[in-house]
């Protein structure tokens, strides 16, 4: 292992000593002032969380919560020098950690969050063409084959648990006591101008926007959805609708002639 590599690792890691051969400018003992520093590297990586799930840690406590990010930072330093991202593994991590066993929906709230976080940073992508898009989904010919892109910031989130309610309780909109968390929620993240909006959406409608995401024509979407009962064809309905309203759909691709319209 480098110097370099012993160095970062003695660093996130407290039950490593000290790197041999460092020196100080003033004379200091090296060995205090490498802890003053791997201090403040954890804690800022810890802020870093903090920051990107704020209401995982207000579900479980500051305290709890700075504990277990430690843990994860000893455990999964930042590969990259931008930190906007850092944590795309802390909901899998918090799932597996036994002392949050108590909350199992918590790791599904920290999905939610990052996914807040990757709608923020993605792309800017121009909506289509509301022409365009009344054409095609007017003609029943062209909606047989059309493909519908939608905007990179957009994440489904399905949950088992009340992920959704838990969450905008933490925004002011409900109270948490009132939340049944064994209540399954699917939520809809998206970027709308320079804000991150988060819709509930039923299932079969997260599965639809999932689905119309992945490529399948609206039709194929509406005929896979069947199969779980309910009624589909609404339920597409009401889901482009939603996409429309919130300028969603960005590309349209007929089968027809695999034309591309945009903006």
């Amino acid at each position: 292992m480098n110097s370099q590599a012993s160095f970062a690792r003695a660093l996130l890691d407290p039950g490593l000593e000290c790197p041999g051969g460092l020196t100080t400018w003033n004379g200091s003992d090296p060995e205090d002032r490498f802890a003053v520093y791997r201090n403040n590297v954890t804690v800022s990586l810890v802020d870093a969380l903090a920051d990107t799930f704020p209401v995982v840690q207000e579900l479980v406590g500051e305290e709890f919560f700075r504990a277990m990010a430690r843990v994860f930072v000893q455990a999964h330093p930042p590969r990259s020098p931008v930190l906007a991202h850092y944590g795309a593994s802390f909901a899998d991590f918090v799932q597996s950690f036994a002392p949050a066993a108590s909350l199992p929906y918590l790791s599904d709230v920290g999905r939610l969050e990052m996914c807040r976080v990757r709608a923020y940073h993605a792309a800017d992508v121009p909506a289509a063409q509301p022409e365009a898009l009344q054409a095609v989904l007017t003609d029943p010919r062209q909606l047989v084959s059309v493909r519908l892109g939608l905007h990179p910031s957009l994440q489904v989130v399905e949950s088992r648990f009340a992920v959704f309610s838990i969450w905008a309780a933490h925004q002011g909109a409900g109270s948490l006591s009132s939340v049944d968390p064994a209540v399954a929620q699917t939520a809809l993240v998206f970027r709308g101008g320079l804000d991150v909006e988060v819709l509930e959406l039923t299932a079969c409608a997260g599965q639809l926007v999932s689905a119309l995401q992945r490529g399948i024509t609206p039709v194929e979407a509406a005929a896979a959805a069947a199969a779980n009962g309910g009624d589909p064809a609404s339920e597409l309905a009401n889901a482009i609708t939603l996409l429309i309203r919130f300028q969603i759909i960005t590309t349209i691709t007929t089968g027809d002639d695999h034309r591309e319209h945009s903006h």
